[in-house]
């Protein structure tokens, strides 16, 4: 049995998500705060095994009860934020203090009890009890480019390979471990699909950019492929690339879900291994479910070459193994060296 503290300002959120919650026989909310300050009183009395967690309370707000929770325990945090772009920039915020993942209010707050919704937070509370939570992360040794290898690099426009990386939960700070590391003359375009709304994809794209040497973006629809430079798709939209008059270039769809999920990593992963005269890298990393599975049975069939994030390192396992189930990886790697392997193949 899962047991879960409830901590939101609002007794009606509160409320909605425990009736939510209660449904599932392996979920039992055993207490309930409404801020951050009774919140830290009941945790030693009530010892849950998740915490969901507001961000907006007053007296202690989410943000900085976040904070005790990951410097006092090893309980696993779910955020709980608004679709806006404030919230998103919270949520992010949080997920790089430790939080684990989100769940995103939507904006007619009785949309939260339509079954698709529910189901996505009854399986987030499951699979993130399952994870191994690493709050207080050692600062990581992880492999460089040296200045030799920056002078040996031949500045140009052209770029030989195409890195699509998929990912969902404990996507945003695994990717701080990646895309911060690559130099800014990399030998290809990378592109992401990380499972989230719209504003949030937005926030992680900024986020990231401020932290690496090559240009990330959220990718816009046209938007034409450039050396060095990564593109998160949009929340709520698949991403796919085209060849179109000897350019590589973002096309982006409202077509249905696959799975729930849009953008997914399978729609990402397929149209790259459609591409002809590059030579494709995919990564599947830390998250639940299955997509990028058959994204990379594609990419290795179009003679690519594919990674998977090892289960000591995921956060939740599922998306990794699923990849790693098809027989279709060619290298599984702790996420502390899948910078180095992107580095090492495809070169500056």
């Amino acid at each position: 049995m899962i047991k879960l503290l409830v901590v939101d300002d609002s007794l009606f959120m509160r409320k909605i998500l425990t009736d939510i919650l209660q449904e599932d026989e392996e979920i039992s909310v055993v207490g309930e705060a409404k801020d951050g300050k009774e919140a830290l009183e009941k945790i030693p009395l009530l010892n849950p095994d998740v915490i969901t967690l507001d961000i907006e309370m007053p007296i202690m707000d989410g943000i900085t009860t976040l904070k005790y929770i990951v410097e006092q325990y090893h309980i696993p945090v779910i955020m709980i934020s608004s679709l806006t772009e404030e919230g998103a920039c919270h949520t992010l915020k949080a997920l790089e203090m430790g939080a684990v993942d989100f769940i995103a209010k939507p904006k007619n707050i009785f949309g939260i009890n339509a079954e698709p919704i529910k189901r996505e937070i009854i399986n987030k509370i499951k699979s993130v009890a399952e994870s191994k939570v690493k709050l207080n992360n050692n600062k990581r040794n992880i492999p460089k480019i040296t200045r030799q290898d920056y002078a040996r690099s031949i500045m140009t426009d052209g770029y030989e390979y195409i890195v699509a990386i998929g990912t969902s939960t404990g996507g945003p700070r695994a990717l701080q471990s990646v895309i911060p590391l690559l130099p800014e003359n990399l030998n290809g375009a990378i592109l992401v699909v990380q499972h989230m709304p719209p504003n949030f994809t937005k926030s992680l794209a900024d986020r990231l950019d401020v932290l690496s040497s090559i240009k990330v973006k959220e990718g816009e629809n046209g938007d034409v492929l450039k050396r060095g430079h990564c593109y998160i798709a949009p929340g709520d939209f698949h991403m796919r690339i085209r060849n179109e008059d000897g350019q590589n270039i973002i096309r982006l769809s409202k077509e249905p879900p696959i799975k729930g999920l849009r953008p997914a990593v399978d729609i990402l992963m397929e149209s790259i291994a459609r591409l002809e005269h590059y030579k494709k890298i995919g990564i599947v990393m830390t998250g639940m479910g299955i997509d990028g599975s058959k994204g990379v049975i594609q990419i290795k069939k179009s003679k690519g070459y594919t990674i998977a994030q090892d289960k000591d390192s995921s956060v939740v396992f599922g998306m990794p193994k699923s990849a790693i189930d098809t027989n279709h990886i060619d290298k599984i790697v702790p996420l502390d060296n899948i910078a180095h392997e992107i580095v090492s193949i495809v070169g500056v």
